[in-house]
């Protein structure tokens, strides 16, 4: 029975969270209709990336608990959010098989070789990168690693920087989260100095977030021909883009590379056992269309050529934000989810 004292908004966007209204009083909600007076009698917030959370937000209001089902967290004032006894929650690793799976479809549908053949260098080697870095192993790559944080806490010899990545990189994947300050900040990560380092014209992906790599000076390296195929889901700016790099893009897509069926019940069910942890709540399952609960796949081990080439096609989406980029919201909004590769792919 729903108790209706606790008063729970929900981007409406944010699927498989039909179990909640069993819990709370619940209000569904796009998200520009997410605004001072709508959460001002709210308890909590359950949101994405377009939800900027700080006190122009929540100041005056009653919400104790925002979780985001993203993996990011750079639309949400985590400082202030803190000072006013906000506890906020995220969803690590919830959509990484599919980012995965997007980088090598991707790939796929760019290089016309065998993948074993070229060298990939990953920046940022977590959740998603770990994929990556395993899948690009099973198919036989040669892979780099850059991840100076991991590096500084873990050592070994087998990290590499991102000059030397820059140098002898056939492909470049950045998979870091966005960070402006610290020891190793994000926010454009990949510069111009970093596209005049190039010396191989890799390809270079960005599935991150869209000002870890400048969009002008990516564009201007690829009219220069000093960088290869542009591979983009994420972009500086959104949902505007720069319409001068999307033309140039090989592929480019309206971020949603973890955009997966199992990555969006993942980050569901994470955002509800969270809110259940904080109200007192019993953990409760994400469900289907039909109220069965759901039961997550795990991540494939490994991949084979022909299963990423198969699992997934970007080009229609490409060609779909490249003819309509005053779209790319209702692309994104509106996006078919795919199923991800199954856990036994490749073996």
């Amino acid at each position: 029975m729903a108790n209706n004292s606790l008063k729970v908004i929900v981007e409406r966007n944010v699927p498989f969270l039909d179990a909640l209204a069993g819990l709370a009083d619940v209000s569904y909600l796009p998200y520009p209709e997410i605004t001072p007076d709508a959460v001002r009698d709210a308890d909590a917030l359950i949101v994405r990336t377009r939800n900027r959370c700080d006190a122009a937000l929540l100041e005056g209001s009653r919400v104790s608990f925002i979780a985001t089902a993203t993996i990011g967290t750079d639309h949400i004032d985590l400082p202030w959010c803190a000072s006013a006894g906000i506890e906020v929650a995220n969803a690590p690793g919830s959509n990484a098989p599919g980012v995965a799976q997007y980088v090598f479809s991707s790939l796929m549908r760019v290089i016309n070789r065998p993948l074993r053949q070229y060298r990939i260098g990953i920046v940022g080697v977590g959740h998603v990168g770990s994929i990556v870095e395993r899948w690009a192993r099973a198919i036989g790559m040669e892979v780099m690693l850059c991840d100076p944080p991991r590096q500084q806490s873990e050592g070994g010899a087998h990290w590499h920087t991102l000059d030397e990545i820059a140098r002898h990189a056939d492909i470049i994947t950045f998979h870091t989260p966005l960070t402006h300050g610290g020891a190793h900040p994000t926010f454009h990560l990949a510069d111009a100095a970093f596209f005049n380092s190039l010396r191989r014209a890799p390809i270079i992906i960005n599935s991150a977030r869209g000002p870890v790599v400048d969009n002008r000076a990516w564009a201007e390296a690829l009219r220069a021909g000093i960088a290869g195929p542009a591979i983009i889901d994420c972009w500086e700016g959104e949902p505007r883009l720069d319409t001068a790099l999307l033309a140039l893009a090989s592929i480019a897509t309206p971020h949603i590379a973890g955009y997966s069926i199992q990555g969006k019940q993942r980050a569901s069910q994470m955002a509800l056992s969270a809110l259940c942890r904080h109200f007192g709540l019993p953990d409760t399952p994400v469900t289907d269309a039909a109220g069965a609960p759901i039961v997550i796949a795990p991540c494939a081990g490994s991949i084979t050529e022909a299963a990423a080439l198969n699992g997934y096609d970007p080009t229609a989406d490409t060609a779909a934000l490249q003819a309509n980029p005053d779209d790319f919201e209702r692309l994104r909004n509106t996006y078919a989810l795919r199923p991800e590769l199954p856990e036994a792919i490749g073996y």
